[in-house]
């Protein structure tokens, strides 16, 4: 076994890889940018080595540099996580050269299904069903174009190296081609050193539903159940799950079987992934095979117990598979919430800036319930433009799936980040969605459920009542905290009404409060009643509380009059008022947010990479008006409506924040 091993990588996925070789005995070495100095991978690693400036193109994929980093540590092996030079045949050459293993599989594997050409052809040639499209080069726009025609869109542009969904555009018309063709080669050259694209038709309803599988050096393969990771954003996975809730035991079977005889027709060793669309029907059509660990890989060991990265180890030690097919069971239903530094309410742009406050839910780990974090950042650490947006992995476990979703949702509530935007509020409101718990879901979800964007959940009467109930009887609290400040009242306790109104989401519901020792009982005009107990205490940021029975969990911060309340996907003011305040607050006027129609404002920290229009055009709705790049992302920014461009404040290559004025209009 392996003494020392390089992670030639970055965040979650080294911690990840790191706390694995600390359980095996195995030292571990890590390395890092300028702007990773002081990340959380540095600090977890036995050791650290500095490799360059920020940018991912001038550090963590250039080979030379990691290959010095290798040497001068003494690694005997690499594992190279997940994106940058985890498919990199080049890479893997090169540390075969050095006598040095690599956690992953042979260079002909990669070779063979790491490019995703190459791995239709043969999956093609393996008389493997796969989605009709072109897989020679293109090598401009209009061929691009003339391709899509004969292929018929919707079509998918996709980059070959690709990954994470970048590089990736669907396009309906000639015009989105001709457009996503270059964001999609622009991405791809700066995300992997590799601008190829191909196009293959986009199907519409699909399910994106993928096998694990895990295969040695001594002929030995077997899958592990299947996750789904229908729920996709941009192309990029926000939510898996393990096992799917659509398969039934023959289809999870043939589509098991079919991906290790492919792995196995390529020489494949190490944890590798086939993904499939798999439509209404159950049929299914090979997609594509990622030649490394998958960022949702955590599902699969909490449904089958396998430590992937453990086996990855071990299998490029040389050892064979410890367990076989028969040996593989799956057990109970797993989630996974990829938290990312997005903003949902800006249409989920990425966030940078410091994190102010990080606090995960606590990890949990027992017979009937499972909470696991995989994360790379740490309280007061910096989100940086650079790389991808993922914060973490929430990951929850249940002896159903009904059990896990549940787990997910007290897990997410009681999940604590401030400092930048984040999506946890999405995340919160999917878990929620009636279509998503009746497991109806396809890549198609965010774009059907959410046409305009997300805008925060709206509670259901149910939850609503909740909360209202939760929030009068932590308002009780914190008035009898405040009536007994030191000096008031000549130490005679203020007497602490018991009628009052609840004032949220364009609510109000009159309650009165029966406290005692036990916690608080609620009563509403209609006759009923809830039960709420906690231990909550005034100024706490976070309130665990039961509602009959059953857990509720609020992010709380103070207002006049009240309390901003998070919860469920919800934003919500909540006020607590007496019914003489209640009956007053209906005469005030309602402030209007300020006018930014003749604007246009940066939506994200970023780089402007293109300005498209010049001073004096008149621009139509729709209109191409510049691309701002941010975290490896091009954003191509639109009129909103028919305008002339007045002034021009920023051009190609200006670094910009938050709501800057790009361009103003007449």
């Amino acid at each position: 076994m392996f003494e020392k091993i390089l992670i030639a990588n970055r965040g979650e996925i080294a911690c990840r890889v790191i706390k694995t070789a600390r359980k095996m005995g195995i030292a571990t070495v890590a390395i890092y940018s300028d702007a990773d100095r002081n990340a959380l991978h540095v600090k977890m690693a036995d050791e650290a080595v500095h490799i360059g400036p920020p940018p991912a193109n001038q550090s963590y994929i250039v080979i030379d540099k990691v290959m010095a980093a290798i040497r001068g540590s003494g690694a005997q092996a690499v594992h190279p996580g997940y994106g940058f030079l985890s498919e990199n045949a080049k890479f893997a050459q090169a540390l075969e050269a050095e006598g040095v293993a690599f956690i992953g599989p042979p260079v002909g594997a990669i070779e063979a299904m790491g490019d995703k050409i190459t791995s239709k052809k043969i999956a093609q040639d393996a008389n493997v069903s796969t989605v009709p499209g072109y897989m020679g080069l293109i090598e401009n726009a209009d061929d691009a174009v003339r391709i899509a025609g004969e292929v018929g869109y919707p079509v998918m542009i996709k980059a070959s190296a690709g990954g994470g969904g970048k590089g990736m555009r669907i396009a309906w018309n000639d015009a989105e081609c001709r457009e996503g063709f270059q964001s999609s080669k622009n991405e791809a050259a700066s995300s992997f050193g590799d601008d190829r694209i191909f196009i293959e038709k986009f199907v519409t309803q699909p399910r994106h539903i993928e096998i694990q599988v895990l295969c040695d050096a001594h002929g030995n393969g077997i899958y592990l159940g299947e996750r789904e990771c229908s729920i996709q954003r941009r192309n990029q996975k926000v939510i898996e799950e393990a096992p799917s809730p659509f398969l039934d035991a023959a289809t999870r079977k043939a589509m098991g079987e079919q991906a290790v005889a492919l792995a196995k027709a390529v020489g494949y060793t190490s944890a590798g992934t086939v993904e499939f669309i798999v439509d209404g029907d159950k049929n299914f059509y090979f997609l594509e095979m990622n030649t490394r660990l998958q960022v949702e890989h955590p599902v699969t060991e909490l449904i089958t117990g396998v430590d992937l990265v453990e086996q990855m180890i071990r299998v490029a030690a040389g050892e064979k598979l410890s367990i076989s097919q028969d040996d593989v069971k799956l057990n109970g239903w797993a989630m996974e919430s990829r938290l990312y530094a997005e903003d949902p309410y800006r249409g989920f742009l990425p966030s940078i800036g410091r994190l102010t406050r990080y606090r995960p839910p606590a990890e949990v780990a027992d017979a009937e319930h499972v909470v696991r974090n995989d994360t790379g950042v740490y309280e007061g650490g910096e989100i940086s433009m650079f790389y991808d947006p993922m914060i973490a992995k929430l990951c929850t476990w249940g002896p159903t799936r009904g059990e896990a979703i549940e787990h997910m949702r007290v897990a997410l509530d009681s999940f604590e980040v401030e400092g930048i935007g984040h999506n946890l509020p999405f995340l919160s409101a999917v878990m929620e969605h009636p279509r998503f718990v009746s497991g109806n879901i396809t890549t198609a979800f965010i774009a059907e459920e959410y046409p305009e964007g997300f805008e925060g959940a709206t509670l259901d009467q149910k939850n609503l009542q909740r909360v209202a109930a939760a929030v009068a009887a932590m308002f009780r609290v914190d008035e009898i905290r405040r009536s007994r400040i030191s000096g008031r009242m000549d130490n005679h306790e203020r007497v602490v009404g018991t009628d009052w109104v609840v004032t949220l989401q364009g609510e109000s519901f009159e309650v009165v409060i029966d406290a005692d020792h036990g916690g608080s009982t609620v009563r509403f005009l209609d006759g009923s009643a809830m039960r709420v107990t906690s231990d909550w205490t005034p100024g706490d940021q976070l309130a665990l509380l039961e509602v009959d029975g059953a857990a509720l969990v609020l992010k709380v911060g103070r207002i006049h009059g009240g309390y901003r309340i998070r919860t469920r996907g919800a934003d919500l003011k909540v006020y607590v008022r007496t019914p003489r305040q209640a009956e007053l607050a209906t005469l005030m006027p309602e402030k209007l947010p300020p006018d930014t129609s003749k604007v246009l404002l940066c939506p994200m920290p970023g780089l402007i990479v293109k300005i498209d229009v010049a001073e004096g055009d008149e621009v139509q709705e729709g209109q191409t008006l510049c691309t701002v790049e941010a975290m490896k992302m091009e954003n191509i920014l639109r009129a909103e409506r028919k305008a002339v461009v007045s002034r021009i404040n920023v051009g190609p290559g200006d670094s910009l924040g938050v709501d800057a004025v790009i361009m103003e209009f007449e």
